[in-house]
């Protein structure tokens, strides 16, 4: 890509040199022919005095008209595409020679006869409209234009130095297919003037009647430094539009400075939602996290991988992966050997359940720290297999914090959810009974520092509705969705991930720490959201049906418990939930009671789970006529 861009500035500084050079012949031209027309016509008439005075005129009126376009920013515009704005430059320009020209009159040196200045000053005028508007008018007698590539009229957002790097590139860079049309830009002070020779028309407000008015194909969002909730407001005015969206990159996202066409990337969802830059301060955590031993289960998940992705980055001693699905263990595996060469990373299979084999690995490698990210996390199917549920999460995340204690773990992070707060469906109380566990070894093994991390969806994660309305709508529709009123907090894998490494930094034992979500999302906005960025019209190219709350769903999700308070760190985003009184001796009693019935899949597995979490209250089930 640099090879490429530098290529293009070779080219590009190869024709403004050629440029300048015609630039200079011309001038010369237009004296000479000033003086061939004053003297009718022959050389040999030219008085000596005027043939001396052309050693100073020419000089002061070729270093002059440099000077003048290069401040006018006649030898900045690209020329296949010039027009009025280059038009009255050029004319700006001529102005200002004007006095250039006449002024050598008062110079006895430099004096030539006011004709042939006035006719050299016309000619070398005429000769800079010829030159630059000529090319435009041969590109269009002679080139034809591609079939290949439909020309797409293109809106840019932002005035400033981004959006002048995209136009530059899509004028100089052969991307012929795009057409700008337009720069929109809220600050009204620079409404009106032009930027590389595009006009900056007004403000967001505008965009519904520009995209109309010139037939917008595509909008290009084109400021780097704006707040996200900014952003998201001029994205979403722009998203009902039914253009091609697409945004430049923050720069610190740039392998470089420039940017291009080929960096931008599609507006997503994450975009609309407008949510505050996370701040985490990576110096402690990575030094905190630097030459250890560490561990990550439910390494190939959504949140596991992102977390082994952010640990690889530590410079950790060693880096241990367990998962029980070889697949997407096999992909983080492949993802962290490229990119991270040096790690020492170890990549393990295994079941949470087989005691045995978390024994032997903890016995083996012994970990600093663990961050336990594996769970069957999906609802509807963990209301189908409760049992399953609670063998996975529960008695997994029991063998695996009382072996942490026993071989020496430091840290034991616990990923949780939402879900665990009030839970309505066996997923969330098995959750809220992992909570419980790790509340209970925190205070029997005080030498392992035990902690929760609770939080909601996370975009994009295997099985969430992103992914899944995506299929929907590359399949043509219709996109379901299970009530119209129903509502989730969001949060990008990256940054849950951020505030998760960054709460294990803060925790000293026995929290749930409590990740600050920002404003719940309607899933019904999200679902025409994505159509909308997808280039379709929602209910009209695609549908969206309505198939009722499925079987342990509520329309919205807690992040806390009413017994629960809310103590602040020194991130905003991240709070503490005040553990809850319990009875561990009973709790015991009742984690052998619950592992019995679930071993023998016992039918009233739910009813004994209620018994355990009080606060878990199922919904009934609903049909999607419900």
């Amino acid at each position: 890509m640099t090879e490429d861009i530098n290529l293009d500035r070779s080219q590009y500084t190869k024709k403004i040199l050629l440029l300048e050079f015609l630039d200079g012949i011309i001038v010369v031209f237009s004296v000479f022919l000033g003086l061939w027309v004053r003297f009718e016509f022959s050389i040999g008439s030219i008085p000596q005095q005027y043939k001396s005075a052309l050693l100073y005129f020419l000089p002061i009126v070729v270093i002059a008209t440099y000077i003048v376009y290069y401040f006018m920013r006649l030898y900045r515009s690209v020329w296949r595409f010039a027009s009025l704005t280059e038009a009255v430059r050029i004319v700006e320009s001529y102005l200002i020679l004007l006095f250039v020209y006449f002024g050598t009159l008062f110079i006895p040196a430099a004096r030539l006869p006011v004709s042939t200045v006035f006719v050299s000053y016309i000619v070398s005028m005429f000769g800079c409209f010829a030159l630059r508007f000529g090319y435009r008018l041969a590109l269009f007698v002679f080139v034809k234009p591609e079939n290949s590539k439909e020309t797409e009229n293109v809106l840019i957002i932002g005035g400033g130095q981004a959006a002048r790097e995209i136009i530059r590139d899509i004028h100089v860079g052969g991307h012929s297919e795009y057409k700008i049309c337009g720069i929109v830009d809220d600050r009204k002070v620079k409404w009106g003037r032009d930027l590389e020779g595009i006009q900056i028309i007004g403000g967001r407000e505008m965009i519904p009647e520009l995209v109309e008015d010139y037939h917008i194909d595509r909008i290009i969002f084109a400021i780097t430094n704006i707040s996200s909730k900014e952003r998201a407001n001029i994205l979403n005015i722009c998203k009902d539009t039914g253009c091609k969206l697409q945004i430049v990159p923050a720069l610190y996202q740039l392998y470089s400075g420039v940017v291009t066409v080929s960096k931008l990337r599609d507006v997503e969802l994450e975009d609309l939602l407008g949510r505050d830059e996370i701040h985490v301060n990576n110096e402690e955590i990575f030094a905190s996290l630097s030459g250890k031993t560490i561990m990550v289960t439910g390494a190939g998940g959504s949140i596991g991988s992102e977390l082994s992705r952010q640990i690889a980055a530590s410079s950790p001693y060693r880096l241990v992966l367990f998962d029980i699905y070889e697949n997407t263990t096999y992909d983080i595996q492949m993802e962290l050997i490229r990119k991270y060469p040096e790690l020492n990373l170890i990549t393990l299979i295994g079941d949470m359940t087989d005691q045995e084999r978390v024994r032997n690995i903890l016995e083996e490698y012994k970990p600093d720290i663990i961050y336990h990210a594996a769970a069957h996390k999906h609802v509807p199917l963990m209301e189908d297999s409760p049992n399953e549920a609670i063998k996975n999460n529960v008695f997994g995340t029991y063998i695996l914090a009382s072996e942490a204690a026993k071989y020496g773990v430091k840290k034991f992070l616990l990923i949780s959810t939402d879900k665990a707060v009030n839970p309505t469906n066996i997923m969330g109380a098995s959750k809220r009974l992992c909570e419980m566990v790790i509340q209970m070894m925190s205070r029997e093994y005080p030498d392992t520092n035990y902690m929760a991390v609770r939080f909601g969806n996370v975009l994009g994660s295997h099985g969430s509705v992103i992914p899944l309305f995506k299929k929907q709508i590359a399949e043509g529709g219709p996109v379901t969705v299970t009530h119209k009123d129903i509502i989730r907090y969001f949060m990008t894998i990256p940054e849950a991930v951020s505030l998760v490494l960054q709460a294990g930094y803060y925790a000293s034992g026995g929290e749930i720490f409590v990740l600050d979500m920002g404003k719940p999302v309607r899933i019904d906005d999200l679902a025409r959201n994505l159509i909308r960025l997808s280039g379709f019209q929602p209910d009209i190219d695609i549908k969206i049906v309505y198939t009722g709350l499925r079987p342990g769903e509520k329309l919205y999700e807690e992040l806390l418990m009413d017994e629960e308070g809310l103590s602040k760190t020194e991130n905003e985003m991240i709070y503490i939930g005040h553990p809850i009184s319990m009875d561990d001796d009973k709790f015991r009693e009742q984690l052998a009671m619950l592992k019995e019935a679930s071993y023998r899949n016992a039918d009233n597995i739910e009813d004994l789970v209620a018994e355990v979490v009080p606060t878990y209250h199922r919904l009934q089930k609903q049909t999607s006529d419900s």
